[in-house]
């Protein structure tokens, strides 16, 4: 079985494990990034589930938003005097603060999990599949980070140009195809 899937479907595992493991693998985001991730960056919208990583926000697949969805409603260490209000989607032991980056990591680290390996992989994986500002954008990278990655891939989205693709360019006039 795959890493992803036994994510998906292993109730053996933490599901604070399992959650941020998918959210690396998806979204190619270190661990200081995910224990930074707050409720308020899932956005549930009617029947779509999103995550704030960057601009626009990302849409999170079914099978991952139900088990983020869940994640949300059993949270880790909110029990505790100190924790239980907090917006983090990963609560650290301390009133306050989320997850410390290494405690996540070690986690993942000792269930088997190579978090840098499994976060370098997604992000050439995105790098190949879309153009490198796009990636930057939806994921909340710098630009010269994917498309320095991009070159090292050897990704065809050279030609790419950036910028607002939603409208035409000043002068320009459709060409008709002459029989209208």
């Amino acid at each position: 079985m795959s890493l992803l899937g036994r994510l998906l479907t292993d109730d053996s595992l933490p599901l604070r494990s399992r959650v941020a493991t998918v959210i690396i693998m998806l979204y190619a985001q270190p661990c200081s990034r995910v224990v930074r991730l707050t409720i308020d960056d899932v956005v549930h919208d009617n029947d779509q589930v999103l995550l704030r990583l960057g601009e626009p926000a990302s849409p999170v697949p079914t099978p991952f938003a139900e088990l983020l969805l869940a994640w949300i409603d059993d949270r880790d260490n909110m029990n505790t005097a100190t924790n239980p209000g907090s917006r983090w989607l990963f609560p650290g032991h301390r009133a306050g603060q989320p997850l410390h980056p290494n405690g996540l990591s070690g986690q993942l680290n000792n269930l088997g999990i190579p978090t840098t390996a499994v976060r370098t992989a997604a992000l050439c994986q995105q790098v190949l599949e879309m153009p490198a500002p796009v990636v930057a954008d939806a994921l909340g990278y710098h630009d010269k980070t994917t498309t320095r990655l991009r070159n090292e891939t050897g990704g065809t989205w050279s030609r790419y140009a950036t910028g607002d693709h939603t409208r035409s360019p000043a002068g320009w006039v459709p060409q008709g195809n002459g029989g209208s």
